[in-house]
């Protein structure tokens, strides 16, 4: 996924280079820097996002955002009338972000909810106003728990012996946390982000018999990466 991610940075790097290169040799006249030409920051991570990311609610919002300004930056919608709908806006987006959400993990939240209520006592993990490394190498993993506020945690699980199905409840307040994911295990993410949120960069597992595990993770002003 991220070398896909890279190939298509890449082909957009190219293709601006190569039209400054004619715009230059005076062959052909494009002109890069049109009305709204910053939009391009937010349209083209949100179209890449589209076709690499897992979770593609957040790529769909940032193409909206970047569309609807693009049009007010051409002209085409007066800004008074998007300033009008920019609060209706924020709610159709916030809903259809829960919406898409609930969907699609409902199912995952109802598996998440049986793990952790079959789970035997465990030590929690966590980082307050400091940094922890947490590595499970060689330890058998079912249902842990990490919590970051104002600090970090790097959880390591790349040697760690799952269980068929497993849960890494995470917290990442005001901090950031990072879990390091084999690549022979599924990864199903269920989120609940408030200014925040989870990126899933990990390899997309096709074994059948694969163990998964269900990350649920709660975001306040935080995020959580896995990798």
């Amino acid at each position: 996924m991220k070398t896909t991610k890279n190939v298509v940075w890449g082909l957009v790097l190219i293709a601006i280079g190569v039209i400054v290169g004619l715009n230059a040799l005076d062959i052909v006249k494009i002109n890069v820097f049109f009305d709204g030409w910053w939009t391009l920051f937010i349209l083209v991570p949100s179209v890449i996002g589209l076709f690499t990311d897992k979770q593609k609610t957040g790529p769909l919002i940032g193409l909206l955002i970047g569309v609807l300004l693009l049009l007010v930056a051409q002209g085409v919608i007066p800004f008074g009338v998007l300033w009008k709908l920019a609060f209706p806006l924020l709610l159709v987006i916030i809903g259809l972000s829960l919406v898409f959400r609930n969907v699609i993990s409902s199912a995952a939240k109802d598996k998440i909810r049986s793990l952790n209520e079959h789970a035997g006592e465990k030590q929690e993990y966590c980082a307050v106003f400091a940094g922890q490394d947490v590595s499970f190498a060689g330890q058998p993993f079912e249902t842990e728990s990490v919590s970051a506020v104002f600090g970090g945690v790097k959880c390591d699980l790349r040697n760690a012996t799952f269980a068929q199905e497993a849960v890494l409840n995470v917290s990442a307040i005001f901090g950031g946390v990072d879990i390091l994911i084999p690549p022979t295990v599924k990864v199903v993410v269920h989120s609940t982000p408030l200014f925040g949120g989870v990126s899933d960069r990990s390899s997309d597992c096709k074994e059948e018999n694969a163990p998964t595990l269900y990350v649920n993770a709660t975001c306040m002003f935080g995020g959580v990466e896995i990798k």
